[in-house]
């Protein structure tokens, strides 16, 4: 296989991608991918430089280097290089690419072809960015992009404080998360929108926590409560008051 039709392959897959949905962003038919893939057609240079942007390569990179290897590891020079060029690069997960950062989460690969962003507030450390949807977590209004900094531990987790929590059954959540006193090896993750119920999670489920920083959400896109939503949510308040009471006693 040559060298472009080889990087082809190598950076759909490094993003997770399928050839119909690669085929797609480069505006072809998938069949012409699948012919560029098995070497039955070399890929025209408009496609190839449409790769390049998307993948923050060079031309020459595409024809005439491998960057799948490791002994060269092209990818990893350009990321080494650009962590060391100024403010610190926050890697951006928006919700089409959630599915993919459960697989890819620990790929450093990965999470180099994420779009990043700068913000000159924030000092350095391991920051990153996921977009929320739903208005479980109202006020913050569905589409905010949440900035989180990277928890090591779940024993510095701060209990009632907001987290992004990435885990295997729930996939990527923005709540609160409350220590469980009663179940060690559990937490309970709360809504700030109380017609949301509390619900518990296993550590031994959480991949990642991410401690939000920063809320960072459209001009003029505030969720306003209604009477009739505040009525509501005020009736929910006090069942869950009662149902605590009764534990308790």
């Amino acid at each position: 296989m040559s060298i472009a039709n080889k990087n082809l392959k190598y950076l759909r897959k490094l993003r997770g991608w399928t050839q119909e949905e690669f085929a797609q962003k480069l505006r072809i038919k998938r069949s012409l991918l699948g012919a560029y893939e098995e070497e039955r057609a070399e890929p025209r240079i408009e496609i190839l430089e449409v790769v390049a942007d998307m993948f923050k390569l060079t031309l020459d990179d595409l024809l005439r280097k491998d960057v799948s290897d490791t002994s060269t590891n092209y990818l990893a020079k350009r990321r080494a290089l650009k962590m060391s060029s100024g403010p610190t690069e926050i890697p951006f997960v928006p919700v089409k690419a959630a599915a993919g950062y459960l697989a890819g989460y620990a790929d450093p690969e990965f999470v180099d072809e994420l779009n990043t962003f700068t913000l000159p507030m924030l000092g350095s450390g391991d920051f990153r960015a996921f977009e929320i949807v739903g208005d479980s977590m109202m006020p913050t209004p569905s589409g905010s992009v949440i900035v989180g900094e990277k928890i090591n531990t779940l024993e510095d987790v701060k209990s009632n404080q907001t987290y992004i929590i990435v885990s295997k059954a729930d996939g990527i959540v923005y709540k609160r998360m409350l220590k469980n006193n009663r179940q060690k090896n559990k937490f309970t993750l709360v809504s700030d929108n109380p017609s949301y119920q509390p619900y518990l999670v296993n550590a031994d489920d959480i991949i990642e926590v991410w401690q939000a920083q920063m809320i960072i959400s459209k001009a003029n896109t505030q969720q306003r409560w209604d009477v009739g939503q505040l009525a509501s949510l005020v009736n929910n308040l006090q069942q869950q008051v009662s149902s605590i009471k009764k534990r308790m006693n």
